[in-house]
């Protein structure tokens, strides 16, 4: 199928090839009738994506410091790889979609094949959306009306925040989409309406609309006409809808209302906000967030728990359904709004005209009818071919292909020689670019295919931590050798499952515990090789702050972060002490003050069978000017210490100052060429299985601690 993308590196928009995706639980597989270009949004991101790199940082400085500090803490080079990696990743374009229901998933209740829906999805031929985020289609309303949907809502949000009244006078600054979307449904809530803009073309809609109006481009007053408007007592809000990096709309907002009116932004503008504005007539102020509550929220999208309407009335799929309806009855006129129409194939045409200075508006794209039969088949395929096969090499399939997959597994494994054959992702944007960059033979929707694929002898397992478990089980059982990423499991049953099918395999298992094979790791091994008597270790890992939300942070999904990450340094400790674990001790930071999440301020000790004693002190709670981890050994009259995988310094520590590297090596090239060569050669797994097993056994013992789970 076809779908636009944005590179934000060099801000091209093109029509990707890309596999199919799949109906996932609690959401709808659509196949697409029409889209909507967001002029304001898109716009702005394609812009983004032209600028050159200073200018994109002075969009951006907030991130600036934290790219200073990274450059501090992980070197430059690192940091540059880091940017130009995050940088290269397609964007999927596009969130004002309408399509019918080809697939429901598990668990969606309400919807059937055939519906036709109103929905967030992006510009392609088919996409997959949660189901909370999609509203039934009115006969009424058609496909180009329809997809005005989610706009409306982004208005009709705002306009909830205002909470207007019957004959109330409301300011609308800003008169694009939105903004006259916004004119629109006040008029429907019996407000008179001012409308602020600088285009006569969309003030001339706006007075259509119901509104009255002030040119801006004629040097107007808007303080002087608000007052005017509202006969001389201040205007009860002011919604602005406008975007533009100027305070001025939001200081002009809080001059023209009345004594404790209200301001809402909807849009995007400096928020330089002087307190005397709000002090005096103690206005309030707030920021709408997209099409209502539900948006952004785990449990509501990716889970479709959806909120009691007793609780919640005016959910986003809600807004959906109420701006539908007013378009099905003619309340909300959007056929006016619509200024071009293109089709997909011409979809860069469509973005070169909205980043242009030529007059547009509400851009449609239309698609293909669901008529076309053999359309319909090529939609529907789950595998794009990228390259010829070229069989020689062990070949490595990946199922994931997120940040990590893409910038540290793909080019490692394919510095140590493997034939990438296929990359599986869920949505297919992410897989088509990994496959494009680093020259796997084919993508992929469909994981099974990867598991049943003969001409893949590896499996990369790099997705949520949750199916780890699971896919590492169905690739042993297919025979494949495994290379999954930390964590192997999530519980102890289920490291006993991957036991058994490991035990039973003719593949081998590897878990991506790439810092044992670090370089500065390996010197330390060494050294440590003549210690005799105990060893004591020191980890400090300074993992920074994850929300609550995060789905690391959910014990179903990812564990929670001391199984999710802690497990590294619980395998560094267990590599360098070359002995069993025997003991762990384990306290969370502010168990007393009955803080929600523990296992991320914690510290661990571990007892070895040699008598070594390691300790792990894994917190979220500092800064991120200080490295992210810190090791020192304490060992037979000598130190050493480790910073960041890029200084190595030993202290009286015979034959042995210092090892420094230009920039950090935190082992993953020399990981993943050890599996490599590990299945050219017929050899045993790098990690022996019992290891692995080990490490993994015993931290998640940790982690249920840490959290208090029996």
């Amino acid at each position: 199928m076809k779908q636009v993308l944005n590179s934000l590196k060099t801000g091209t928009v093109e029509v990707v090839e890309v596999p199919c995706p799949t109906a996932r639980a609690a959401h709808l597989l659509l196949r697409t009738r029409s889209t909507l270009i967001s002029a304001g949004t898109e716009r702005m991101l394609v812009e983004f994506g032209r600028a050159n790199l200073l200018d994109k940082a002075r969009q951006q400085p907030e991130r600036v410091k934290v790219v200073l500090d990274k450059v501090r803490t992980d070197g430059l080079l690192t940091t540059v790889a880091a940017i130009s990696n995050k940088l290269d990743q397609p964007l999927a374009l596009g969130y004002c979609h309408v399509g019918d229901v080809v697939e429901v998933g598990r668990g969606v209740e309400g919807f059937a094949p055939g519906d036709r829906v109103a929905s967030n999805g992006k510009h392609a031929e088919m996409v997959a959306v949660p189901s909370t985020l999609c509203a039934r289609v009115p006969d009424a309303v058609n496909d180009d009306e329809a997809a005005f949907a989610v706009i409306g809502a982004v208005a009709l949000q705002g306009i909830r925040m205002v909470q207007p009244s019957l004959g109330e006078a409301v300011v609308v600054t800003g008169l694009g989409l939105i903004g006259l979307l916004t004119v629109q449904l006040l008029r429907a809530h019996g407000c008179r309406v001012l409308g602020l803009d600088f285009d006569p073309a969309k003030l001339a809609l706006a007075r259509q609309f119901g509104a009255e109006v002030v040119d801006l481009s004629q040097g107007a007053d808007p303080v002087a006409a608000g007052m005017a408007f509202s006969r001389g007592r201040g205007v009860d809000a002011v919604i602005i809808t406008a975007s533009t990096k100027s305070s001025e709309p939001v200081h002009q907002a809080a001059l023209m209302c009345r004594k404790r009116g209200r301001i809402v932004l909807v849009g995007v503008t400096g928020l330089d906000l002087r307190r005397d504005d709000f002090y005096q007539k103690e206005l309030s102020f707030a920021v709408s967030c997209a099409y209502g509550p539900g948006r952004y929220d785990a449990m509501y999208e990716d889970k479709g728990i959806d909120y009691p309407v007793g609780f919640v009335r005016w959910t986003a799929q809600r807004n959906f359904e109420a701006v539908l309806d007013m378009m099905a009855d003619g309340r909300l006129q959007v056929a006016p709004l619509i200024s071009h129409r293109f089709t997909l194939d011409e979809a860069p045409a469509a973005y070169d005209l909205i980043a242009g200075t030529a007059p547009s508006l509400g851009v449609v794209l239309q698609y293909p009818r669901a008529e076309q039969a053999a359309a319909q088949a090529a939609l529907a395929t789950s595998v794009v071919s990228l390259k010829p096969p070229t069989p020689g090499a062990p070949a490595v399939s990946f199922v994931g292909a997120g940040n990590y997959a893409t910038a540290m597994l793909a080019p490692a494994f394919k510095a140590a020689g493997a034939r990438l054959r296929t990359i599986a992702s869920a949505t297919g944007v992410s897989g088509v670019h990994a496959g494009r960059k680093f020259g796997f033979e084919e993508t992929t929707t469909d994981t099974a295919r990867v598991l049943s694929d003969d001409a893949t002898d590896a499996v990369a397992i790099v997705t949520r931590h949750d199916s780890h478990a699971p896919l590492t089980c169905e690739a042993l059982r297919a025979g494949k050798h495994v290379f999954v990423e930390k964590p192997l499991a999530l519980t102890a049953a289920d490291v006993d499952r991957v036991a058994d099918a490991a035990r039973a395999s003719s593949g081998m298992l590897m878990v991506g515990f790439n810092r044992r094979f670090a370089p500065h790791v390996q010197t330390m091994h060494r050294l440590l090789k003549g210690v005799v008597g105990p060893k004591t270790f020191i980890m400090t890992v300074n993992a920074g702050d994850i929300p609550a939300s995060h789905w690391t942070q959910d014990p179903d999904a990812g564990g929670g972060r001391f199984i999710g990450e802690g497990c590294h340094f619980v395998d560094l400790l267990r590599f360098l002490a070359g002995a069993p674990i025997v003991d762990t001790a384990a306290t969370a930071v502010g168990r007393a003050s009955g803080a929600q999440i523990l296992d991320d301020k914690s510290t661990v000790t571990l007892a070895f069978a040699d008598g070594s004693m390691g300790t792990i002190h894994y917190l979220a709670h500092g800064h991120k000017s200080f490295p992210k981890e810190r090791l020192e050994v304490f060992a037979s009259g000598g130190i050493l210490q480790l910073d960041n995988y890029r200084m190595l310094t030993g202290y009286g520590w015979p034959g042995f100052r210092s090892q420094r590297l230009w920039r950090q090596d935190k082992g993953q090239h020399a990981c993943a060429r050890a599996f490599v060569d590990a299945m050219a050669t017929g050899g045993p797994s790098p990690i022996p299985l019992d290891e692995l097993l080990e490490v993994a056994r015993v931290t998640i013992g940790i982690g249920h601690r840490l959290r208090g789970v029996q």
